[in-house]
């Protein structure tokens, strides 16, 4: 199974965090799995880590190279990607998700026909079949 990771996701994943759930350590650790990390994911720990480095425990360049060393393939951003955010919709009384990193996630996922895990409890309100909540 070829696998994105949500942000958060790769960020309790690099830091073996007690958040990261027992199905999406399987998931990760699985050897038949491929894991993505997405450019995105980059500029959102860069952004989230400058504002407040205690959310997020280490940079940019130090998240990107633990990805790298933990074995997950780089996931660039591509014009179809960002095309593809305008496929997503959610059902009217939803709670709104205003997310820009998760939605390109998503939609980088979907674009690119990989399974998205992430732990957002908003994210399966799009109804799209490459969402796996963890």
């Amino acid at each position: 199974m070829n696998l994105l990771l949500d942000t958060h996701i790769a960020v309790w994943a690099l830091n073996d965090d007690d958040a990261l759930s027992e199905k999406a350590r399987k998931l990760i650790l699985d050897p038949d799995n491929v894991i993505y990390y997405s450019t995105v994911s980059v500029w959102e720990v860069m952004l989230k880590h400058a504002r407040r480095p205690g959310n997020i425990p280490f940079d940019e360049v130090d998240f990107s190279e633990g990805c790298k060393e933990a074995g997950f393939v780089p996931l660039g951003l591509l014009d179809r990607h960002i095309l593809a955010v305008r496929t997503l919709k959610r059902p009217v009384g939803c709670k709104a998700h205003n997310d820009p990193f998760d939605r390109l996630l998503l939609a980088q996922a979907k674009a690119e026909k990989l399974f998205f895990l992430t732990h957002d409890a908003l994210i399966p309100d799009y109804g799209e079949k490459c969402i796996i909540q963890v």
